[in-house]
């Protein structure tokens, strides 16, 4: 099999594209701080930051492939914390593609909906990217940093994910259900649009544009929605209280981060190439099957 390398693999998109990918490849995971298992995965302790390490990491596995996922992707935490963000989201990222070019292996790499202003949406892979906060304009500098290294890399920018929770990682899911399910109140923005895709969902886009993108490519989901309509059908499918869920405005919450008020994505060069999301309803009935059987 093939060998393919895949970077934060105790994140939780990387958790969840090392359960579709090992179906196909030998798996080698990297992970920093959270150390697990997970099986049928080959786990590698890496500091990213480091490229003597990440440049051995490479020599000693000779992988086929690589996609790159680990990333300081709290927008806040890089508000505050810009320097130490900027090693992991940047440098690392653009000394992976060196690597991957010196290697002429297949690279994708995980941007995000926040290069954008929110003021344009939908926004397409050709829209000139504006971002509002430090977390967006890292990912822009990765995406430039990695392409001129190497123009191979398939540059993903990836919508707001959910699904399962992993053994080292939830999806904002997760706690709106256990707010709601307290009988708490949860106050979800009906002025932020996002094109949210479950993690399964979001790593089948992933090793499909590893094989068959060269430049950028958005991977959103179907439907363009607010965070308090998608709380609605939430409540919904999980059969939750509904007495709790209320809505409210961005500038209503003060946050380290500014953020953009509509990101959505269009994703029509995605679905050409075969890139299938389900409808959000039926994400969340397929995430809640999986919870119902473990």
């Amino acid at each position: 099999m093939r060998k393919l390398l895949i970077t934060g693999a105790s994140g939780f998109l990387g958790w969840h594209l090392c359960q579709i990918a090992k179906q196909n490849w030998q798996v080698y995971g990297t992970y920093c701080s959270h150390d697990l298992e997970i099986p049928g995965i080959n786990l590698i302790k890496l500091n990213l930051t480091d490229f003597a390490e990440l440049k051995q990491i490479f020599q000693e596995i000779q992988p086929d492939a690589v996609i790159h996922t680990a990333a300081r992707s709290q927008p806040n935490f890089c508000q505050t914390h810009p320097e130490e963000s900027h090693l992991v989201n940047v440098i690392a990222s653009c000394n992976i593609a060196g690597l991957c070019a010196d290697y002429q292996i297949p690279c994708a790499f995980t941007s995000t909906d926040l290069v954008f202003d929110g003021l344009n949406a939908p926004y397409k892979e050709t829209d000139a990217v504006c971002p509002v906060n430090i977390y967006g304009e890292q990912k822009v500098l990765a995406e430039i940093g990695m392409l001129e290294r190497y123009p191979m890399t398939a540059v993903c920018r990836m919508p707001l994910m959910f699904g399962n929770a992993t053994p080292t990682a939830t999806s904002f899911i997760q706690p709106f259900i256990e707010i709601l399910t307290a009988g708490k109140e949860l106050n979800l923005f009906i002025d932020e649009f996002r094109t949210p895709a479950s993690a399964d969902t979001a790593a089948q886009g992933l090793l499909l544009a590893l094989e068959k993108v060269h430049g950028i490519i958005h991977l959103g989901g179907k439907e363009r929605i607010s965070r308090y309509d998608f709380g609605r059908l939430l409540v919904e499918v999980f059969q939750l209280p509904e007495t709790g869920l209320k809505g409210c405005r961005q500038q209503d919450v003060k946050m380290a981060a500014p953020r953009p008020a509509d990101v959505s994505l269009d994703s029509s060069q995605a679905f050409i190439l075969g890139y299938k999301p389900l409808s959000i309803k039926e994400e969340l009935e397929a995430i809640k099957s999986i919870e119902v059987n473990t």
